[in-house]
């Protein structure tokens, strides 16, 4: 056992140094860091697409109502896209020592019904770029699911405080109504004792009071809408959340910061690429260096060979590799041109939103004014009941555009940062 063993390191060394005469294709150059650091120490990045990710802030202040909405969501979140990163890590591992030398055992039975035992080794010496580009195919794999996990992050974090924006929505209009509904019932006493007293016709009190049926079943119908929303978020957060009330300011996320769509489309890219170099080195020779330990001596070779076979279609197959690079290049440039199309059409719809709701407020003031003075122009019996009601049902709905301008804002902010990755802090993902 002993001089097998010996054997053995013979044909290891052996392949070493034909590797090195060689200039080893196969594994990492000289001086340069191989990609397997990023995997081993995650503490170092060595991917600038991976750093950009850890770069990247949230917009949300700490403590914030939105702040405290995502915290929860995030604790509950199964995170299934994390799973699939570790997975890919440890891929990217096992391919960073793809260019050592493979050992493995051997065993037969002869046609004489004797088992021969061999320890096989085989040490690739030149490969046309192949376990290279298997290793940047393991690294654009880490990259793809790092970017997937933030995207599914940045995803979640949005839904839940898409669902709290509508909640909140439909609690401050509910809130209007329900004051719209404590007046309108005083005018609706005003109106049945002057009815009462023969001054005003009993059609107008029939609609006063269909106008606060109306009243009614909008304040019932935006409780039910707020119920709904928190019951989701409840269902997808680690605690309830009831209690959390108000919207926060955001910041602005990083303009010069990609969108991860585009980070996607970048690791994608990467990744045919290089499975491209792996299926071309196929059809080219390679050198590789093996032997043999076992009974029947120690055995050392050289061998030169293609893994795939040449055949009328070579040609073609060729050609289609060369045309993967243009192909996901093509991708790159499509996934940017979408996201920026996104990016313009929710800012423009931001800026048109301020500005609706710089109109509302200005309109909602101006109702507000009309109806003091339609009140003061009523106690001095100038104007008559439906005549104040009516501004102030004008006045009640100013309020409630003005409500439904300013939460639609928080979430097309939230929309912009969450294409652009800025709804959670990079390390904390």
């Amino acid at each position: 056992m002993k001089r097998q063993a010996l054997r053995a390191l013979t044909v290891l060394a052996a392949a070493f140094a034909l590797s090195g005469c060689l200039g080893d294709a196969a594994g990492p150059a000289p001086g340069v860091q191989r990609s397997r650091s990023l995997v081993a120490d995650p503490g170092v990045v060595h991917s600038p697409l991976i750093s950009s990710l850890l770069h990247r802030q949230t917009i949300l202040a700490t403590g914030s109502a939105f702040d405290q909405v995502a915290q929860s969501v995030l604790a509950a979140s199964s995170r299934g896209a994390e799973a699939e990163l570790r997975a890919a890590k440890l891929r990217a591992e096992a391919q960073s020592k793809n260019w050592l030398p493979t050992i493995g055992p051997s065993i037969s039975l002869t046609s004489l019904g004797q088992v021969v035992a061999e320890l096989l080794v085989n040490q690739v010496l030149f490969d046309n770029g192949k376990k290279q580009a298997e290793r940047d195919f393991a690294k654009s794999d880490v990259e793809a699911a790092a970017v997937t996990l933030s995207m599914d992050t940045n995803d979640r974090i949005y839904t839940g405080l898409s669902l709290y924006v509508t909640a909140e929505k439909a609690r401050e209009k509910a809130a209007v109504s329900s004051r719209a509904l404590t007046n309108m019932t005083r005018f609706e006493r005003i109106m049945a004792e002057r009815v009462r007293g023969g001054v005003s016709d009993a059609s107008d009190l029939n609609v006063l009071r269909q106008k606060l049926n109306e009243i009614n079943s909008e304040m019932s119908q935006q409780t039910a809408a707020a119920n709904t929303a928190i019951a989701e978020l409840n269902a997808m957060a680690a605690g309830p959340l009831d209690q959390v009330r108000g919207i926060s300011a955001v910041g602005q996320p990083d303009a010069f910061a990609k969108p991860l769509t585009v980070l996607l489309a970048e690791a994608e890219r990467d990744r045919k690429v290089a499975q491209a170099k792996v299926e071309r080195a196929g059809f080219l020779p390679g050198v590789s260096a093996g032997g043999s330990v076992g009974s029947n001596g120690t055995h050392i070779g050289l061998k030169v060979q293609a893994e795939r076979m040449l055949g009328l279609g070579t040609g073609a197959s060729l050609k289609a590799l060369e045309t993967t690079n243009e192909a996901a290049e093509a991708g790159v440039g499509q996934a940017e041109e979408n996201a920026n199309r996104r990016l313009r059409s929710l800012e423009q719809k931001l800026v048109a939103l301020e500005r609706q709701k710089q109109d509302t407020g200005a309109l909602t003031e101006q109702a507000r004014a009309n109806l003091d003075l339609f009140q003061e122009q009523f106690e001095a019996g100038q104007r008559s009941v439906m005549d104040v009601v009516g501004i102030y049902e004008s006045l009640a709905r100013s309020e409630q555009d003005n409500v439904g301008l300013e939460y639609e804002a928080a979430l097309v902010r939230l929309d912009i940062a969450r294409a652009r990755g800025a709804l959670a802090n990079g390390s904390e993902i």
